[in-house]
């Protein structure tokens, strides 16, 4: 019987899935491709030197949804097939050296390359970025998903001249070229995944210095941000210096990049030697106070050590990851803001876990289908649990052998558990069962070690035990020994514990001697605002801190209605944190507020309307639509943001604006809205609103 030749196809494709690429060896790519910001496409070729370590008929890439024009082998057209997702090179190859693949494609990438800013009128915001977290390098380059496959990439990037381009690896060169675009030159000198592959395009200036062992850092940055460098990548070579000498082993690449992009989908990607994160974390001083960037700083950098450096040989192994990078900047938060701002973080994380695992939701971290508190936050606790138990010397000698032995390679749990029972002689396994292998959460251990570990840790359950159920008596034992209290944390969190039961003297009293946390802490606890501390609480919208102004306003606005009109005056010229908090909220109650500014309420509409378009980020649209919703303020032009929302590449922007559509649909006016701006919709948008409707 003769197979259908597509049967024979489909069943060697489905073989090929199966089996991991153990003759071939890739040592070596050469992307060359053009970002055409016109079509939104990639367009280019990679050339791969691979060694072949034992005789093979067939080898593969994977390439999504590409259009292959050319493939040669040795400088010869070779068979091959494509389905899409792979490409298939038929060649019998005997174990040879140096051979070479070249590659000749296009794509317009569906996901991990997004084009930002180009369809607008809006001058400077243009950006391209990726983002090819585990194994989606492949939808715009032809390259390996397999993470064990490590590869020195030297990347050719051509595009529009007037931008910066910045990739992997140090910039060689640069040149201008035809048709007004520039070639960008990068070189790699050691092996990485192809999914720490990545690249940022537009309009960025930067900031140069050198770590103290003379790695050359970039920061970058839009120019309209010039006044937030500073604050926004304070402490960053002090974290870098901080990194290399708790580790012990050098920084382990040429070079360090950071870019901050539109829309990321995460807070950042550890690209190897070049970070990219969300622009979000550009900040001036006040928003440092409640959200900066040191920890997602330090955090991406640790995993230019665990995660590029070493690297898992799968999602069974990703707490030699992100449990690493989580604990290693927890340790550089703590040499920058002292031992009681990290253990009162870990008790945070502690408290999270606890509550995730007493609802039956408790992960192992072993298990490759955990999410992001397990193997970011239980991962390290169990760091910091078995940096207890083995020692300190044992345990930074047991990292140090850990990265040198496995220096761009691939790595397992065991691996690494083998090296810290090697260097102090322990057995471990029990470890492992308890902190690897059980998906309940330790907190009883955790308090344990914390309360040892703090005072004002300690202090505050001694506190929290003596008050026990009667949350009503918790001044009566607190108010005499309020002024002895050393640790603005402990302050702080016992006012978020009891403040609601506070009488408003002594919640004076800590407004008058607290400091800026605590001050927070008292305005976050209250629901309603005694009127005996209006005085002190209008005095916190004076405050340096986006969180404490906005939960004021808020509350003062609601709580003494005579005096809204003053409020709004006193921050009027507020903009808050880069999601615009302060003036959308400002806007929206503006807006409901009777006899204030009447003549100025169409272009406050107009401006808050305006924050829920595609050039917003999407924090700040999500933000407006909920706002307007609430006032019933949407108009044509809303509803036709909030639809383009239903497609955004953010998935939970994506989630929320398609709840609160949803929502707006159940209501009659709601849908004949939707309906009349049904024929400005674009072809995709009008797809998801047939089906939306038809459900």
């Amino acid at each position: 019987m003769k197979l259908n030749p597509t049967l024979i196809f489909f069943l060697f494709v489905q073989l090929l899935s199966a089996q991991v690429q153990d003759k071939v060896d890739f040592i070596h790519a050469k992307p060359f491709f053009y970002v055409d910001v016109d079509s939104l496409k990639i367009k280019g070729s990679v050339e791969y030197t691979f060694d072949v370590t034992s005789q093979l008929d067939t080898f593969f890439l994977d390439a999504q949804n590409m259009k292959i024009f050319k493939v040669e082998l040795n400088g010869k057209k070779v068979d091959h097939l494509y389905n899409t997702k792979k490409l298939i090179v038929h060649k019998k190859l005997k174990p040879s050296t140096k051979n070479k693949l070249f590659i000749q494609y296009e794509t317009q990438p569906k996901q991990t390359v997004y084009f930002l800013g180009w369809d607008d009128d809006i001058p400077g915001n243009d950006q391209v970025w990726t983002q090819g977290q585990g194994k989606y390098t492949s939808h715009w380059l032809p390259s390996l998903d397999d993470m064990t496959e490590k590869v020195e990439f030297d990347l050719i990037i051509v595009a529009p001249e007037q931008y910066n381009v910045i990739s992997n690896g140090k910039l060689d060169r640069s040149f201008k070229s035809i048709q007004n675009t520039k070639h960008w030159f990068f070189d790699m000198k050691k092996p990485m995944s192809s999914y720490l592959v990545g690249f940022a395009i537009g309009n960025f200036d930067k900031q140069e210095l050198k770590s103290s062992s003379g790695v050359p850092i970039e920061l970058y940055y839009e120019p309209k941000d010039n006044l937030k460098v500073e604050p926004t990548y304070r402490h960053t070579q002090h974290i870098f210096d901080f990194l290399e000498k708790e580790i012990g082993v050098a920084y382990p690449w040429q070079n360090y990049k950071q870019v901050p992009v539109q829309d990321f989908l995460y807070a950042g990607m550890e690209n190897t030697t070049c970070t990219i994160f969300s622009n979000q974390y550009v900040i001036d001083s006040t928003a440092f106070v409640d959200k900066n960037y040191v920890n997602v700083n330090a955090h991406e950098l640790a995993h230019q050590w665990f995660g590029n450096l070493v690297t898992e040989t799968s999602s069974e192994h990703h707490w030699l990851h992100e449990g690493f990078a989580t604990y290693y900047a927890y340790l550089a938060e703590k040499d920058l803001f002292g031992e009681d701002h990290f253990y009162w973080h870990l008790l945070g994380t502690a408290e999270a876990l606890k509550s995730f695992s007493e609802d039956d939701q408790g992960e192992a971290l072993r298990n490759p289908g955990a999410g992001s508190l397990t193997f970011y936050e239980k991962g390290a606790w169990a760091l910091a649990m078995l940096h207890e138990r083995v020692g300190d010397s044992n345990f930074k000698q047991g990292i140090r052998n850990y990265l040198q032995k496995y220096a761009y390679q691939n790595v397992t749990i065991p691996d690494f558990m083998q090296e810290m029972e090697s260097v102090s002689g322990m057995d471990l396994s029990n470890f492992e069962q308890e902190w690897l292998e059980d998906p309940n959460f330790r907190y009883a251990e955790v308090q344990s070690f914390l309360m040892q570990k703090n005072t004002s840790i300690k202090r505050f359950f001694e506190l929290k035990e003596k008050i026990g159920e009667q949350a009503e008596t918790a001044e009566n034992h607190l108010k005499d020994i309020w002024d002895s209290l050393e640790s603005s944390q402990l302050k702080q969190h016992l006012v978020l514990e009891y403040g609601s039961h506070f009488s408003p003297q002594f919640l004076s009293t800590i407004l008058q001697r607290g400091d800026l946390k605590v001050r927070q802490a008292v305005i976050v606890s209250l629901e309603k605002i005694p009127a005996e501390l209006q005085q002190e609480t209008e005095s916190l919208l004076l405050d340096q801190s986006y969180t404490t102004i906005e939960s004021a306003l808020y509350k003062l606005w609601g709580d003494f209605p005579d005096n809204r009109e003053k409020y709004l005056d006193e921050t009027e010229e507020l903009e808050g944190f880069p999601n615009k908090n302060l003036r959308v909220l400002w806007l929206t109650l503006a807006l409901v507020t009777p006899g204030y500014n009447t003549g100025m309420k169409p272009s406050y509409f107009e401006e808050l309307n305006g924050y829920s378009g595609p050039e917003h980020h999407f924090e700040t649209r999500l933000l407006v639509f909920q706002y307007l919703s609430s006032i019933g303020g949407y108009n044509d032009e809303t509803l036709k943001n909030l639809v383009e929302a239903c497609g955004h590449h953010v998935w939970h922007f994506k989630k929320s604006a398609r709840d609160i559509l949803k929502e707006f649909l159940k209501n009659k006016d709601g849908l004949a809205k939707v309906k009349a701006i049904y024929p400005l919709l674009n072809q995709q948008e009008k797809q998801y609103l047939d089906k939306t409707l038809g459900e």
